[in-house]
């Protein structure tokens, strides 16, 4: 199973300047429970942007730089690749960053989005999708925590 994890505001923005345009502590932890022991699929500049790999997870970076190094991932040159890497793993999280969403979304079967209440100024999107190919299954709200100045949905949609 191919899923697209991603947080991304209101007006799409998923970020800006290779960072994201927030922090959530909340949403960042369950980020990590959700894809802990799984396959994580990125792209260079998500790879770049996160400066490490993620721990008790196996990380690919996908780039078109056939002599790029990333300490403690997998380096490959195409989501196929990556995917044939994993094998017959249970579930692959694809996590960045907005042109891998564009390339893996035809085949994903689920997507999880955090949906932040707010907007952002950004120069990465979340790509658009046609919403009668999806159907959402489940929508749990995450008010704002005492530490956090924003609140979020996260929305599983599925095919």
């Amino acid at each position: 199973m191919i899923t697209l994890i991603a947080a991304c505001a209101r007006n799409g923005v998923i970020g800006r300047n290779n960072q994201m345009p927030w922090k959530i502590p909340g949403e960042q932890a369950q980020f990590k429970r959700i894809t802990m022991g799984h396959a994580i699929v990125m792209g260079r500049k998500t790879w770049e942007s996160i400066g490490q790999p993620l721990p008790g997870r196996r990380n690919i970076v996908i780039t078109r730089n056939p002599q790029y190094l990333a300490a403690g991932a997998e380096v490959v040159a195409s989501l196929d690749e990556a995917l044939a890497l994993t094998g017959a793993a249970e579930e692959v999280f694809v996590i960045g960053g907005g042109e891998l969403y564009v390339e893996a979304m035809p085949r994903a079967n689920r997507m999880l989005l955090s949906e932040i209440d707010a907007e952002f100024e950004g120069d990465t999107y979340f790509p658009h999708f046609d919403r009668r190919q999806w159907r959402e299954t489940c929508r749990e709200h995450h008010p704002p925590a005492s530490d956090e100045n924003f609140g979020y949905s996260l929305v599983t949609y599925e095919r």
